[in-house]
């Protein structure tokens, strides 16, 4: 196997290096103007220490992965072309209106409920780039009132006249009946072919989104088509890289669902959140290959903390009507928290609590923590960490980011110091705790609302400052046992290498499996089986198009279901693929009650209320060859090393400086363990064994955090 998976973060970009039986693990500042830039140098960092040459590894290697928070940051920054928007005749104020729930989503609840305080985020469609055509398709599917041709084309030039760069189709129940959109978008290529200079992207909104609900659908194109330009160019721009290099095989994404595919297999909207999401997947993996058991995931970077689940038997969460910045989109997405908090992440002062308040502001890479000498001038948590000693000024990053401590002290004293009458330890201190905090009440908060308890769960500590606040964030969260994994400061980018490619297809349905009126079980057998044969083919279309076998499909039925008229749907996987008679409709009825019974409690099923079906959906997929992980015991007779040097450390609930020893990369052996109060350097990241914790490394490199 030979592979290369990077993650481009808002600070870093990562890269994981697999050449056969060789691991290597790299990281470079990301380089937003050019990210090939970026990618380029952590690639040779890594060919570097494999002792091979770039041109020799792109001529050779089997596949090159990308998970990138480019369109993300586009979505928040705002960066993106004029969106127009076709919809149904009446309905011009369906996506304005927002549900009547625009100015809430994507805030937290404190947010949410301020209502003085509530404000709609600026449309990425304003209301004068909507446009409607007279047409109408019922909630059967058939038609009511025919589509003219000469109103979509007034339409259409009219929007073009306004300045719209790109047009989304979203008509109402399109998603039972696309004859209409798959009409507009036929006409719309004759006014304006692709192939000719000022061509207009035209996205259809059944095409994105195969649910019912015309506002998600609506606003996931949106979505989609605001996205769409520069996504294609960033990325036609890293393959374009690739090419000149020698790689002339087809360049992978990362997608959202925790799965992969091909450049003409990818929307943009899919690759939200793709890299964060790539680590949850590799925390599967570790989980489902060495018993770990429950598993909170953590990625700590630069710019963010990303929160993910995985609970026992390695079966992840997932968010089928997730909120993405502001906006309520219809997209099947592995369940992720994010906190603005990472090593980047400013610190100001909050004069209505006289505190300090951390992020959601990120230094991001330019210009930087202030430490890192590029003109930052706000203080940032990782200027706090090198104040109180924990990190090395001289060897940051393997000595590729030499740290200034006077700059980080200039900062904290002329942003902090007077405003809260504290001297810059102390200041540093409690930027410290406070990040600590704040990223421990976001693991709480995601554990206790789905019923688990942080005492039960191990915390995967991963990214480039994962393992340098593992100790602090476990304490405060009440957990006892933190693993740093192997390869932690490039996790993410390691579960990039161990995706497959898969697609999700789905539609919405109204199925009762059992109607507690006529107490009768679903006997339409062939409608439902013709529903999932469609949606199996349009998977199939996905996978063969990228040039895969149809003998190597495999194919994967999923049902959200619910109670009678609950809000809530469960989504339950099954271990069937049609339904051909009773037995598998009550076979389905059980596996939905074990599912719900283990997520909510026993006795919480409730078959009397009746049972319904509300998305049926397909995931399509090849299986391909991991990174295996070796086993993460530990004990035995281990040995304290010997330390390469000691320095004067302040810990957070410590009031005088220690002196701590300071261990290098030699130490993380399976035969040593570490006591804190210490320090170990490696040459991507740090870790902090805080006093009262021990350090237990592995056989492959994984680390333990325990407490004694």
């Amino acid at each position: 196997m030979k592979r290369i998976s990077v993650d481009i973060g808002g600070t870093f970009t990562d890269c994981f290096f697999v050449w056969d039986d060789i691991y290597v693990e790299a990281k470079a500042l990301t380089t937003h103007h050019n990210l090939a830039l970026g990618f380029n140098e952590a690639l040779d960092l890594a060919c570097k220490r494999a002792e091979l040459d770039r041109g020799t590894v792109l001529s050779e290697v089997d596949s090159v992965r990308y998970a990138t928070t480019l369109g993300t940051n586009a979505l928040i920054e705002r960066k993106g072309p004029k969106v127009g928007a076709i919809v149904t005749h009446g309905f011009e104020d369906t996506i304005p209106l927002s549900r009547g729930r625009g100015y809430g989503e994507g805030l937290d609840n404190s947010m949410q409920q301020n209502l003085p305080a509530a404000e709609r985020p600026e449309p990425l469609v304003p209301r004068a780039l909507i446009r409607s055509v007279k047409e109408r398709i019922n909630s059967a599917g058939k038609v009511v009132a025919r589509l003219d041709p000469q109103d979509v084309r007034t339409v259409f030039r009219d929007l073009v006249d306004a300045g719209a760069e790109a047009v989304v189709v979203s008509l109402t129940n399109a998603t039972e009946n696309p004859e209409h959109e798959l009409q507009i978008q036929e006409i719309l290529l004759q006014e304006f072919p692709s192939h000719e200079l000022g061509a207009i992207p035209v996205l259809l909104g059944h095409q994105v989104s195969g649910r019912k609900g015309e506002y998600v659908r609506a606003t996931s194109t949106i979505v989609d088509a605001f996205l769409h330009e520069i996504m294609f160019h960033a990325l036609s721009q890293l393959s374009t890289n690739l090419r000149d290099y020698g790689y002339d095989k087809p360049m992978l994404v990362i997608h959202n669902s925790g799965g992969m595919a091909q450049m003409n297999s990818t929307d943009a909207l899919q690759t939200i959140h793709s890299g964060p999401i790539a680590g949850v997947g590799a925390a599967e993996h570790l989980s489902s290959e060495t018993g770990l058991g429950h598993v909170i995931s953590t990625d700590m970077g630069g710019t963010s903390f990303d929160i993910g689940l995985v609970p026992e038997g390695g079966v992840k969460h997932y968010d089928f009507l997730p909120t993405i910045d502001r906006w309520l989109v219809s997209v099947p997405m592995v369940h992720l928290d994010t906190l603005g908090a990472g090593g980047g992440s400013i610190a100001s002062y909050d004069r209505i609590h006289n505190a300090i308040k951390i992020g959601p502001e990120s230094a991001g890479s330019s210009p930087g923590p202030a430490c890192y000498d590029r003109g930052g001038l706000k203080p940032t948590v990782t200027d706090a960490d090198l104040l109180l000693g924990y990190l090395d000024p001289d060897n940051y990053a393997n000595g590729y980011i030499k740290l200034n401590p006077k700059r980080a002290v200039f900062a904290v004293e002329d942003q902090l110091c007077d405003e809260l009458d504290m001297d810059v330890i102390d200041v540093a201190r409690e930027i410290k705790r406070g990040v600590d905090e704040q990223m421990a009440i976001g693991i709480g908060k995601e554990l206790r609302v789905r019923g688990y308890l942080p005492e039960d769960f191990t915390m995967l500590a991963y990214g480039g400052n994962g393992p340098l606040h593992a100790c602090g964030i476990a304490k405060q969260a009440g957990i006892k046992r933190v693993l740093a994994p192997p390869f932690s400061s490039v996790f993410s980018a390691c579960g990039a290498g161990n995706m497959r490619q898969l697609h999700f297809h789905e539609r919405g349905a109204h199925v009762v499996l059992y109607n507690a009126t006529t107490r009768a079980l679903f006997d339409r057998y062939d409608e439902l089986n013709a529903v999932v044969a469609e949606l199996e083919a349009r998977g199939l279309e996905d996978l063969v198009r990228q040039g895969f076998a149809t003998k190597d499909v495999r194919y994967r039925l999923e049902m959200d279901m619910r109670y009678g008229n609950q809000l809530v749907t469960t989504a339950v996987v099954l271990d069937i693929s049609r339904l051909n008679g009773v037995g598998d409709v009550l076979h389905t009825i059980r596996t939905f009650s074990d599912v719900y019974s283990h997520r909510y409690g026993s006795g919480s099923a409730a078959p009397e209320a009746g049972i319904r079906v509300q998305t049926i959906r397909v995931a399509a997929y090849v299986e391909g060859d991991v990174v295996s992980f070796d086993s993460l015991e530990a004990g035995g007779t281990r040995s304290c090393p010997v330390p390469t040097s000691h320095r004067l450390v302040h810990f957070v609930d410590h009031p005088n400086v220690l002196e701590t020893p300071v261990y290098d990369q030699a130490a993380l052996t399976a035969e040593h363990v570490i006591t804190g109060p210490a320090i170990v350097t490696t040459e991507n990241t740090t870790f902090l064994v805080e006093p009262g914790w021990r350090l237990e490394p592995t056989p492959q490199g994984a680390v333990w955090f325990l407490q004694d």
